[in-house]
């Protein structure tokens, strides 16, 4: 394969370009668990400069790199608290709308922190975390600002439902 070469397989999650998976957009309030393992593996490993896909795992000894097809959806919460819903009242499949209290809570960290997040970058993914804790994984993102990264994190827990994933944001906040 060229360096220059773009590579694409398409999938029902999603596209699969130069090794990276896109999501297609969702129209279904639903994110079914191991949406990852209907990829095709061919794709993947023609690019060699790809970084693996990271599965779910409950590991409750220790901390993990933050699955690949969670990413997609801190993304989103990341977008809906910079765009000022706070309260995730637009709507983010499986993620739980918050109280007028939390929201308050989570702006109020936001802006005293003083500077504007900023969408989050691919670096993000090298330094977030998540942890099995019995009943549910801890994850912590670490968030972005206009000046890089910052000290914040958005602390959230993932609840295992049937097939499906339930995203329950706690806090953004300084460790």
């Amino acid at each position: 394969m060229d360096a220059g070469e773009r590579l694409t397989h398409q999938t029902p999650m999603g596209t699969i370009s130069n090794g990276m998976l896109m999501a297609a957009e969702q129209t279904a309030p639903i994110t079914p668990k191991f949406a990852c393992l209907g990829v095709t593996m061919i794709s993947i490993l023609r690019n060699k400069t790809m970084k693996a896909l990271i599965g779910v795992i409950k590991d409750k000894n220790k901390e993990r790199p933050v699955p690949s097809e969670w990413r997609t959806i801190f993304f989103k919460i990341v977008e809906a608290f910079k765009a000022g819903d706070f309260k995730l009242e637009k709507g983010i499949p499986n993620v739980r709308p918050l109280s007028d209290g939390e929201a308050q809570r989570i702006a109020g960290n936001i802006r005293s922190y003083g500077s504007e997040l900023i969408s989050l970058p691919e670096e993000t993914w090298d330094t977030s975390v998540y942890i099995w804790m019995r009943e549910y994984w801890e994850v912590l993102v670490d968030l972005f600002v206009s000046d890089g990264l910052s000290d914040l994190v958005l602390y959230t827990r993932v609840y295992e439902r049937g097939l499906l994933y339930e995203f329950d944001v706690e806090s953004v906040h300084v460790p």
